[in-house]
């Protein structure tokens, strides 16, 4: 997301916006300057809520955020415009199931993978279930779709906190061991089940990454969809685009 920010003049830049508008250029200077401020704040808001984890001085953070999501995309197994792709696919899910159901949709996690679709959470019937499979296998590019969502009537998960904790915990492991590719990862966690999706780059990465995950505090079971890199269903959706 690009957010372009009102250009400073000589009269009403930041020295000569804050200093001459507020001692001596007039209404108009500090008016100026208050919209500047105001424009500013609500890019920075939409920056974090857009990139996450930005920080103090939004304007350089937001350009940092934004480059380094992209460098992270395109050094992904999937690519730049995998990735790409795949955000597309996640969003018109999303937004259908918002459209037929909010609270559906706020039970749910969708994770997209080059095409794969990984339904997790919690729905409250077994309806409302086969609905978002529905849904998930409409959206454009979909080339599979892994439906691991458990049905409750109480539709709620008790152990979110929990389960946001393990998530975290396992993707900070991936990320800095070595060994690992972590950024072809996605990560979920529903009541201590640990749910994987993506693509490992050998069986010794993936045996690795489920060691990780299954020596982790409160975890349950892992259920594994990761794929290897030399995996047929790649090469064939590749050869597809």
């Amino acid at each position: 997301m690009t957010t372009n920010f009102p250009k400073p003049s000589a009269d009403h830049g930041m020295n000569g916006g804050m200093n001459g508008g507020m001692t001596g250029r007039g209404p108009c200077a500090r008016a100026d300057f208050r919209v500047f401020r105001r424009l500013r704040r609500a890019a920075c808001l939409a920056l974090i809520l857009g990139v996450g984890g930005l920080t103090g001085g939004c304007a350089t953070s937001a350009v940092v955020g934004i480059g380094a999501s992209g460098a992270v995309a395109a050094s992904e197994e999937r690519g730049l415009g995998g990735a790409l792709r795949d955000k597309r696919i996640k969003a018109v899910i999303n937004y259908h199931l918002l459209d037929v159901d909010p609270q559906l949709l706020r039970g749910l996690s969708t994770a997209v993978y080059e095409g794969r679709v990984l339904l997790t959470g919690i729905a409250a019937t077994t309806a409302k279930r086969d609905a978002a499979v529905r849904i998930a296998w409409q959206a454009e590019g979909v080339k599979e779709v892994i439906n691991e969502i458990i049905v409750d009537a109480k539709g709620v998960s008790g152990s979110f906190a929990r389960d946001t904790w393990i998530s975290a915990k396992l993707r900070a492991k991936l990320l800095f061991e070595t060994d690992i590719v972590g950024i072809n990862y996605s990560i979920d966690t529903v009541r201590g089940t640990v749910h994987l999706l993506g693509v490992a780059q050998d069986r010794a990465e993936l045996d690795l990454v489920l060691i990780y995950a299954r020596n982790l505090s409160h975890v349950r079971n892992v259920v594994n969809h990761v794929i290897l890199k030399t995996d047929p269903r790649r090469q064939a959706n590749q050869a597809k685009k």
